[in-house]
């Protein structure tokens, strides 16, 4: 992501004032971000990490319901920014891969029957389905995996080591493919040969 003029940042307001305007704007579930066209106000010194923690002024933001709170403003852009987005203000912060972590999976039925729940670090729940669906990603250097879910928009989760091998312990084969049977579909993990899957 490129560098953010220093000077926007002075105009951004502060993460107090965000997360009033965040928590009115949400009483009832996931606000309606998407209809939403605020002016863009600047940068916050606002950044999640790959491990899915959120960082303001360089300090990591401790408390949960807040992070949750955030969680449920943050729009990705199609210039590929992130913001927290209210119905009056629009700040751009720094993500520095997925905004969200899949932290849990859980298997319903089995074969092609059986669906696969996850949950979030921000407690997401969704099930991989065409409204949420898989990619992995190969880092081309290192050919290591990176697998990622739809949670909601274009806001993607990094799924954590842990339950990527979760996923993988059951995976099945499909033609030349490893991957995972879930909502009637078959979602690729990889090949069987060690590449990418199409």
């Amino acid at each position: 992501m490129s560098d953010m003029a220093s000077s926007d940042q002075v105009q951004a307001p502060d993460a107090q004032g965000l997360a009033a305007a965040a928590k009115a704007a949400g009483k009832r579930g996931l606000p309606p971000i998407h209809l939403w066209n605020p002016p863009f106000c600047g940068d916050m010194d606002m950044e999640i990490r790959r491990d899915g923690s959120w960082h303001y002024l360089k300090s990591p933001i401790g408390r949960a319901a807040l992070v949750r709170l955030f969680s449920t403003i943050l729009r990705r852009e199609d210039d590929d920014h992130y913001y927290l987005v209210t119905p009056v203000e629009k700040v751009r912060i720094r993500v520095a891969d997925a905004p969200f972590l899949a932290v849990a999976a859980e298997v319903e039925g089995a074969g092609q029957g059986q669906a696969i729940r996850f949950r979030t670090n921000v407690d997401d729940e969704f099930t991989l389905d065409a409204e949420h669906p898989l990619r992995v990603a190969i880092d081309p250097a290192t050919g290591e995996p990176a697998p990622y879910v739809l949670v909601r928009g274009r806001l993607e989760a990094l799924i954590n080591r842990p339950v990527f091998y979760q996923l993988v312990d059951l995976a099945v084969e499909q033609g030349e493919d490893l991957g995972l049977w879930s909502a009637g579909r078959f979602w690729p993990l990889g090949r069987l040969d060690g590449g990418a899957s199409a």
